[in-house]
């Protein structure tokens, strides 16, 4: 099982509507944090497809360590320093 990178030390807080589609980065390779830009091509990660039922807001992981993907669980805190 492949471990995805860090993507980011930090969640990043977005205002989410209802129905609409959002692609979350699971392999932590997108330049465009906490959302999919194609760079999990060739591994075995695949983005989560989130549809919010309700508009609102909702803070994204981006170390891609939190056991709530793809929202932010806090897990960034544990990360060993750079």
């Amino acid at each position: 099982m492949q471990t995805p990178e860090i993507g980011g030390r930090k969640s990043i807080k977005i205002e989410e509507e209802t129905g609409k589609e959002y692609y979350w980065c699971a392999c932590g390779k997108s330049s465009n944090q906490p959302f999919c830009d194609g760079s999990h091509a060739g591994t075995a990660f695949e983005p989560m497809c989130i549809v919010p039922e309700k508009t609102g807001r909702a803070f994204l992981c981006t170390c891609k360590q939190t056991a709530n993907p793809p929202y932010c669980d806090g897990a960034h805190r544990n990360l060993p320093t750079e």
